[in-house]
């Protein structure tokens, strides 16, 4: 064969976009092969559990069949994990806490198996676990998100700060910027103690920006901080500022280490009122105002906010772990439950 070689440290011209074109379809396919086997998994997994729960309501087998079936499985399926009792178990659980073959078929089988042991494990009420497992869906959480979602009390939280939306915003930009804010906010990832000062937990949240993101919720993209505001020949700096992708509107952040007090809102209004006349476009909607504070009086709060017309927030923030220590030892980590399922299989 004549002709000159091709050079292994040289590639042919154009071979680079399309090696990252390829790299990027196997990708993709590799994704939708997963989520394919994932919801597969699942439905699978549903059917036994309501074969289960029939054989058993209507046959009367006992709990002993689980033990039975699940070595029958195994010597059936040697190569498949996941036919421990515990497993069996688990299933049977699943299909008894969503009876609905549509809805599993058409929502939880988007969850893989590990991020529905979680929402079995540590939580009662169907109603809390189909607002978790929408939101997992929805901001993709991988299943220790999801993990640490529970456990901090996102579900109580979420929507939870005293604001004037409802008067200031209009429907349904209100409701949305409600959903949007918490209280408190949970910052104990940035290990600090209590007493910490304002430029303290800034510089801290910064520096843990990924966090802080994931703590403030879909939709919040950095700006800046001790963001430079010139006016009237004057200097003043904003503690942060964030753009909300689904609000369509800047959000300004100040932190107060101490308790809240009316005359905050003042300093925070002349900063909205600033945004809303050098950095905002006619495309943005009217930036919104959030107080963090260490703790603040609610009727305090609502009265601060009654003569307002900037849409503002004011929720608190916690420094420090406040889970209940029932909580972390009654509730088995997703950890644990992982190993309790190998060791089944073993």
């Amino acid at each position: 064969m004549s002709g000159k070689p091709v050079s292994l440290t040289e590639p042919p011209q154009g071979y680079t976009n399309w090696l990252a074109e390829l790299k990027t379809k196997i990708q993709s396919a590799q994704q939708r092969a997963a989520l394919a086997i994932n919801r597969e998994l699942v439905l699978l997994y549903w059917q036994i559990g309501t074969d289960i729960i029939n054989r058993q309501t209507n046959q009367g087998w006992g709990a002993k069949v689980i033990d039975r079936l699940a070595s029958d499985l195994r010597n059936e399926f040697p190569m498949m994990k996941g036919f421990s009792p515990r497993n069996l178990k688990y299933m049977r659980a699943f299909a008894q806490a969503w009876p609905d073959p549509e809805f599993v078929q058409g929502v939880l089988a988007q969850l893989p198996w590990y991020h529905q042991l979680a929402l079995l494990d540590k939580l009662e009420s169907t109603e809390t676990r189909l607002w978790y497992a929408q939101k997992a869906i929805e901001n993709n959480w991988s299943r220790n998100v999801l993990v640490m979602q529970i456990e901090t009390k996102l579900h109580d939280r979420q929507g939870s700060a005293v604001t004037n939306f409802e008067q200031r915003l209009p429907q349904p930009q209100s409701d949305l910027a409600r959903e949007s804010l918490k209280d408190p906010y949970r910052f104990d990832f940035l290990s600090l103690g209590n007493k910490a000062q304002e430029r303290e937990i800034e510089n801290a949240l910064v520096k843990h920006v990924t966090d802080f993101l994931l703590e403030l919720g879909a939709g919040f993209a950095f700006v800046g901080r001790q963001v430079h505001m010139e006016i009237g020949g004057d200097d003043f700096y904003i503690d942060l500022l964030f753009y909300h992708l689904k609000l369509r509107c800047y959000i300004v952040i100040e932190l107060k280490a101490g308790d809240f007090k009316p005359e905050h809102l003042g300093q925070l209004g002349f900063y909205l009122t600033a945004v809303d006349r050098q950095i905002k476009t006619d495309q943005d909607q009217p930036t919104i105002g959030l107080l963090l504070c260490k703790s603040k009086n609610k009727v305090v709060a609502e009265y601060a906010l009654g003569d307002k017309t900037q849409p503002m927030g004011i929720a608190e923030y916690k420094l420090e772990e406040t889970l209940p220590a029932i909580l972390e030892t009654n509730l088995p980590s997703i950890e644990q439950i992982e190993r309790e399922l190998q060791r089944g299989d073993e």
